[in-house]
């Protein structure tokens, strides 16, 4: 199970880290997927955490955790912020 969910969550990562690359200017696309990265970190985590680990793979995982929050993070700061900032007198 801790190779499966690395693997999935990795490549997960990759495509959403590429996904908010391209497509920063689209809020409402941003907060889901901001939402489902945040139900990702929570698989990983419980995966890293609650299965037997593999050696190999213990610090990459570790890593795509902690990225995948930090990617969440951002997700949710371009998914909910203001887009009007200039103030009309």
């Amino acid at each position: 199970m801790f190779a499966t969910s690395f693997w999935i969550l990795a490549v997960w990562f990759v495509i959403n880290c590429i996904w908010t690359f391209f497509a920063t200017s689209n809020q409402s696309l941003m907060k889901t997927f901001a939402w489902i990265n945040v139900v990702a970190v929570v698989w990983g985590f419980w995966a890293y955490y609650g299965a037997a680990s593999v050696a190999s793979l213990s610090g990459w995982f570790a890593a795509v955790n902690w990225l995948a929050v930090i990617l969440a993070i951002v997700q949710f700061y371009f998914g909910y912020r203001s887009v009007h900032s200039a103030k009309q007198a």
